[in-house]
């Protein structure tokens, strides 16, 4: 019984430490599953399209909290690394309730130049470094509520081919929403209801051993005991017998 409820208590406490680690593996487990469908295949095999270059994802919907920073990511995958190419990267925002997109970010490289004075000194370039981006990714610093709505990246690459340049244009939308608390994610939710759960099983799986051990452990007594007794009164009896031999002589 004993090595049962030590065998029950590390049992426990490896399940909590476990459970402690299941918002990284849900978290890996979500991140791979959403990479694998937005990425395109030509990353991972030869191009069969004859166009060298493909829009990675569709349009996203993303939350930023109110007062930190939040990255606007854009990704524009040439299929073909063979082909040299040169783009530069547009940035536009349409607030919430409003039809038209104001221009709020250019990127040539080296130079990146912020375009309207509500985003001023709070863009930050986190793309690719070199004339042939393909990440287009920028850095809003001190996101308010005000940024709610949709941002438009847009790419404009040259293509250097062997016969004539091509000119590609490629866009992509982000809806951002600003909230004052952040919301929690759903492995932490989900890591948790099933830390519960398992704790609430093991408790009773415990109460069950414990009650097991007690009945055992009380009926062995009791078994004990009955011994004892037996004992004793063998060894009384067996001493009646002696005392009444010794008068008989």
């Amino acid at each position: 019984c004993f090595s049962i409820a030590s065998f029950s208590f590390s049992l426990l406490y490896l399940s909590v430490s476990l459970l402690r680690l299941c918002p990284v593996f849900l978290s890996f487990i979500l991140l791979f599953t959403s990479f694998s469908s937005s990425v395109p295949p030509s990353i991972f095999s030869s191009c069969s399209v004859p166009v060298p270059w493909r829009l990675c994802g569709g349009g996203l919907l993303t939350e930023a909290v109110a007062g930190k920073g939040f990255l606007l990511g854009c990704i524009s995958c040439k299929r073909r690394e063979e082909v040299s190419a040169r783009a530069t990267v547009d940035w536009h925002f349409k607030p919430l309730g409003e039809e038209e997109f104001r221009h709020i970010f250019h990127y040539d490289h080296p130079s990146a130049e912020i375009l309207h004075e509500d985003f001023s000194k709070r863009l930050e370039w986190h793309g690719t470094r070199s004339g042939d981006i393909q990440t287009g990714a920028v850095y809003v610093h001190n996101v308010s509520v005000n940024d709610t709505g949709t941002y438009r990246c847009t790419f404009h690459r040259t293509l250097f081919l062997a016969m004539a340049d091509e000119h590609v244009t490629v866009e992509k939308e982000v809806e951002l929403s600003v909230v004052a608390v952040a919301n929690r994610p759903l492995t932490a939710v989900i890591s948790e209801i099933m830390m519960y759960v398992l704790i609430v099983v093991l408790q009773l799986w415990l109460i069950v051993v414990l009650v097991y051990c007690y009945k055992k452990i009380s009926a062995e007594h009791e078994a004990r005991e009955a011994r004892k007794a037996l004992k004793a009164q063998a060894a009384l009896l067996e001493s009646k017998d002696s005392c009444d031999g010794v008068q008989l002589e």
